[in-house]
């Protein structure tokens, strides 16, 4: 067990993410009191029934009282209105930090809101599920995963140093950078690969010379992982493009470019430039690999039944 880091955590909104962060808070001693509130009523009576919080809140200011860190794990588009709502219960030195994958635009909105007597660290640990809510969080989902911190102008060296703390002990390796390079990085290694995931789905659905039924009933496994990420949370990925807009474009303009060049290797048959193009991203996956980051088990370590 690790070493007490905090006396009171609040933490507001219980999804995927913030119920992890809970599970894995109390389960390794992080803190004496763990805190949470989440604005569905159905949520925190399914918090409570879990039991992954010592108490829950009826209100955010509420939950916030006499907390000296508090952790806002809600989708992007709401985090400002989570702040505001938070605002009035905030105690004097208190650090605030949240978990969204867009960094510029959410730390703009939520200087705009936050008091004075609060630090802001932004925070985005990047781990995550197809699934969501409270009973899909786990206490281990941030284990030998990255999270990414953007210290902003309200950040002070320690209260960096204590967000970076208890992301460690929950068992991530930390990294800091701008929130403008933090959006960029997103922007390619998750936001558009979910983009293109949403894009593709959805154009086998519409593709009208293939029914539904043939896409579920002959999905290769290429097709099975565009699905699996294409199941995400619709409201938090809405919000996320919204958010991050420019990156996101930007990045999408590249990909295009790189797009029309792939279209005419194959209309000019170039073979040579084809299989080069392939074997540099058969290398980045290996890197992925060595990195820690994957699995190199058969078909992605997917768990198979007997009658596969």
């Amino acid at each position: 067990m690790a070493d007490q880091l905090f006396d009171k955590i609040a933490i507001v909104g219980l999804g995927l993410i913030g119920s992890s962060i809970a599970r894995g808070v109390k389960e390794r001693g992080l803190a004496r009191e763990v805190v949470g509130y989440d604005l569905a009523p159905e949520v925190r009576s399914r918090a409570k029934e879990l039991g992954i919080c010592d108490e829950i809140a009826e209100s955010a200011d509420t939950a916030v009282v006499d907390a000296d860190l508090v952790i806002v794990a809600v989708p992007v588009g709401a985090t400002e209105a989570a702040m505001k709502a938070i605002a009035h219960g905030l105690a004097e030195g208190a650090i605030v930090t949240e978990v969204g994958s867009v960094k510029a635009a959410v730390i703009r909105q939520v200087l705009a809101v936050l008091p004075e007597l609060a630090v802001f660290v932004p925070g985005h640990p990047i781990a995550g599920t197809e699934h969501s809510g409270p009973d899909a969080g786990f206490a281990e989902l941030f284990d030998g995963r990255w999270c990414i911190l953007t210290p902003c102008e309200r950040s002070t060296g320690a209260s960096v140093e204590k967000v970076a703390a208890l992301w460690r002990a929950l068992g991530s390796a930390v990294e800091t950078m701008t929130p403008e390079h933090h959006d960029i990085v997103l922007a390619i290694t998750s936001h558009i690969p979910h983009l293109i995931a949403f894009n593709i789905v959805g154009t086998a659905a519409d593709v009208e010379d293939v029914t539904q039924s043939e896409v579920i009933k002959f999905s290769a496994g290429g097709f099975r992982d565009f699905t699996r990420i294409a199941a995400s949370d619709p409201v938090m990925w809405r919000d996320v493009f919204l958010h991050n807009k420019d990156a996101v474009l930007e990045m999408l303009g590249r990909f295009s470019e790189d797009l029309a060049a792939l279209q005419r290797m194959i209309r000019w048959e170039d073979g040579a430039a084809l299989e080069e193009l392939f074997t540099r991203t058969r290398a980045i996956r290996r890197s992925i690999i060595e990195a820690g980051q994957d699995t190199e088990e058969p078909d992605f370590g997917r768990p198979h039944s007997h009658d596969d």
